[in-house]
């Protein structure tokens, strides 16, 4: 319940005015009840714990108050002290559903779920008014949730849309677990019925339309985001949903117009100004795609697929200062995002700038990027720059995660070569040989004045026989 605190009359009012006197004013216990949930909805658990203590003093036999007590201990974790003062209210109260339902909630925070369904069931079972049971159905898919038991919880979050149709929380959570169960049909049958009933739920049909769009269905899709924008001209979820299924059949120019809908109903959005970034770039209409991924960095600095885009977006046009520029602009923002480092080695290396590309890629591996280019790439400029010993080292390092594969091991046998360790590039060329001597190449490619030495030629000559 919602005070103003410019009418005297109301209890809020009263009560905070009291607090400041220190006078003694009367309040009946539904009075304290509202107070109490207003200062809990609000977070003020102080006031809160205030105006339970004072409700008490003046109502000491007000079981409602009382549960407002237990409400505050379990915010304080304190579990035993609520499950004892909940066993005595039970033994005054025991038909009380409140009691077991806040019975349920202490169990819960304990993480144990299955005994909290069993508390709730109770609830359900002796409440006298089953028609408004849906808050209890809602708390008894919650706990399903929470053992990941989705098809009870399924069952229950139902009920609570057969007892409200506008609870689109529990709408939500049936596609939820839907989604979760990988029963894309079934939540597609289950909305096309309740649309049946409920024709005009803008809910409804954008959870449809995701639906048909999970299963690459673009065509329904995009009629179930039309149904929702019909039903809500101003649901910007829709538009957003119906630009995506237009970019997948290639009506880049329709998505536009969508994606900017919802510029004009809200506040604009990091995704959707990516989105018409991406969809003029489709269209090959460079200075609008351009302007738009700025706009998008501008809107969210921190958002990590605008940087991407746009240095992506110079790259492809081979403008590697540029996209140099805005990539190091998204590292200085965000220096533990491995993409960043691994498109920053990438333009560097463009660029011919090998020091700070062998930087990018080492940030990149020390960042968890474990693939096999990224080794590979790094090694190749570590060969560039003469430091065989820190390729070698990378390259061993490689071999943790790759360990038969020929592009390590070639690489390896020239390395051993240059430092003139003989017997470990015999091994490592002879490993390389029999995994594949399709890729001898690298030793002319990456070591082209080893090419003429004897014991090489005759390793790759004698494997090119036998695999012949």
């Amino acid at each position: 319940m919602q005070y103003s605190r410019d009418d005297e009359n109301f209890p809020l009012t009263r009560f905070e005015s009291m607090l400041k006197t220190n006078d003694i004013l009367f309040f009946d216990s539904n009075e304290f009840e509202n107070i109490i949930h207003h200062y809990l909805e609000n977070g003020k658990i102080a006031l809160s714990k205030r105006a339970i203590k004072l409700g008490l003093e003046q109502h000491p036999t007000s079981i409602n108050l009382r549960l407002f007590q237990v409400e505050i201990m379990v915010i304080e974790n304190k579990f035993s002290e609520a499950d004892d003062l909940l066993d005595k209210l039970h033994n005054l109260e025991p038909t009380n559903e409140e009691i077991y339902i806040q019975k349920a909630n202490v169990l819960s925070k304990q993480d144990e779920h299955q005994k909290a369904i069993d508390t709730l069931l109770i609830a359900i079972e002796i409440s006298n008014t089953p028609s408004d049971d849906a808050d209890l159905y809602a708390l008894v898919g919650m706990e399903y949730l929470f053992l990941d038991k989705f098809d009870k919880a399924i069952i229950y979050f139902k009920k609570c849309l057969e007892s409200d149709t506008s609870d689109y929380s529990a709408l939500h959570n049936i596609i939820y677990c839907y989604d979760f169960l990988n029963l894309n049909e079934e939540a597609i049958d289950y909305l096309n019925n309740f649309l049946d009933t409920n024709p005009y739920c803008e809910v409804a049909w954008h959870q449809l339309g995701r639906q048909y769009f999970a299963i690459n269905e673009y065509a329904k899709a995009n009629a179930a985001f039309d149904f929702a924008i019909i039903s809500d001209d101003t649901f910007v979820g829709a538009y957003i949903e119906k630009g995506k299924v237009l970019e997948k059949l290639k009506k880049h120019d329709e998505a536009i117009e969508n994606y900017k809908i919802t510029l004009a109903l809200e506040d604009p959005t990091s995704f959707a100004l990516l989105r018409i970034g991406h969809c003029y770039s489709k269209l090959n209409q460079d200075d609008l795609a351009i302007q738009f991924y700025k706009k998008t960095i501008d809107e969210d600095p921190l958002l990590d697929k605008g940087w991407i885009a746009i240095t992506r977006f110079y790259m492809k046009r081979l403008d590697y200062q540029n996209a140099l520029d805005y990539i190091k602009r998204a590292v200085a923002i965000d220096g533990d995002h491995v993409l960043y480092w691994k498109l920053y080695a990438t333009v560097n290396k463009r660029l011919n700038f090998l020091e700070e590309a062998e930087q990018g890629y080492k940030r990149t591996i020390e960042l968890g990027n474990y693939e096999l280019d990224t080794w590979l790439n790094r090694t190749d400029i570590l060969i560039s720059l003469g430091e065989y010993q820190a390729a070698i080292f990378n390259l061993l390092q490689a071999t943790e995660f790759y360990p038969e594969n020929s592009e390590v091991e070639y690489r390896l046998a020239g390395l051993y070569f240059k430092v003139h360790q003989s017997e470990e590039g015999r091994f490592h060329l002879k490993n390389a040989t029999r995994i594949n001597i399709d890729y001898s190449f690298i030793i002319s490619e990456l070591f082209p004045q080893l090419t003429d030495r004897p014991l090489i030629k005759a390793i790759i000559s004698e494997a090119k026989k036998t695999s012949d």
